[in-house]
């Protein structure tokens, strides 16, 4: 079934939480690897896939601080590093030697507007962590997620990809000038033309894809390297500086965040479809929004996905340029 980037409708909405999409799921004898799964949206998602039933294993960098930040949760942690292309083969290596399935990858890990760093290969900071990481181990566990005969891949991108498409010439920022939202944009583009890539090459072997933008979830960590004078001036914060909670902005709760991730990697609604655009527990409508006004200043406006993140031919691009940032 061929699956056009429009709503379904779902009958969930901005406000819709995990629980609600979770209701009557039961996830016995799945497996599910989340990266970012110690904090934030990903540790939300764990914790809701275990009460379904699931098998939950999360990769960290740091373990101990990963299982302190778990709190309890009875999740796998396992050594890996996104910016480390050795340690996430290692992972990969670690899990197919069970020769089981993965019926669920959720890569949601990421950093947001950060300064200009560059990992060990040169690679732009948020290109590498956001997007090559998670290709590289979306590739490594292909075996396992074929295994499953159903498994979904679902990848956090955000409306930040209105900020920027994927620069082809110049994705490390080693010719233009570093832009810490122009970058953070063409990595959340990246996850998006990755899903779409994906979903056409291994829809045939039961594997289907889904990018996400879970919202504005203030507290989770991903905005630490934002300015709170900007966060407060665009609403995010009050002048207190605590969160502003309105699901109709975005500005959602960890709960309502991760519901749209959750639901893409579990509802029956979603049955035979894939290479798809998810935000507010839907599928997103295409968006004609035009123009350079910075995103966190006026992201009520901001609804569905640019036509430039999802176009095949940039996907096929995107794919082949990856594999040669691997070496591959």
């Amino acid at each position: 079934m061929k699956t056009l980037q429009q709503p379904i409708p779902s009958g969930y909405g901005p406000a819709t939480t995990t629980g609600d999409v979770m209701r009557g799921i039961d996830l016995t004898g799945r497996t599910a690897v989340v990266t970012g799964g110690y904090s934030g949206l990903g540790r939300e998602a764990a914790r809701v896939l275990l009460e379904a039933g699931a098998r939950v294993i999360v990769p960290a960098r740091d373990l101990e601080r990963a299982r302190h930040q778990l709190g309890g949760l009875p999740v796998e942690v396992r050594p890996m590093d996104l910016l480390d292309p050795a340690s996430i083969d290692a992972f990969a290596d670690w899990f197919l030697a069970e020769e089981v399935p993965l019926h669920l990858l959720i890569n949601s890990a990421g950093i947001m507007a950060s300064p200009l760093k560059r990992d060990a290969r040169g690679y732009e900071w948020q290109f590498a962590t956001n997007h090559l990481g998670h290709f590289q181990l979306t590739l490594d566990l292909l075996p396992a997620l074929r295994r499953a005969h159903g498994a979904r891949v679902v990848t956090l991108s955000s409306l930040g990809h209105f900020y920027s498409p994927v620069d082809f010439d110049d994705p490390n920022f080693e010719r233009r000038e570093y832009d810490p939202w122009k970058g953070y944009g063409q990595s959340k583009t990246a996850n998006i033309l990755f899903t779409v890539a994906l979903d056409a090459r291994e829809k045939e072997r039961g594997i289907r894809a889904f990018a996400v933008h879970p919202g504005s979830i203030a507290g989770t960590g991903l905005e630490k390297y934002v300015p709170q004078r900007l966060l407060i001036e665009s609403g995010v914060l009050d002048a207190d500086g605590r969160p502003i909670r309105d699901p109709s902005r975005y500005l959602k709760t960890v709960e309502q965040g991760a519901a749209t991730g959750v639901w893409c990697a579990v509802s029956p609604q979603l049955d035979g479809m894939g290479g798809v655009y998810c935000e507010n527990c839907d599928i997103a409508a295409l968006s004609d929004f035009e123009g350079e006004k910075m995103i966190i200043e006026d992201s009520s406006r901001l609804t569905g996905v640019k036509p430039y993140a999802v176009d095949p031919a940039a996907a096929e691009r995107l794919w082949d340029m990856s594999l040669e940032m691997l070496g591959r």
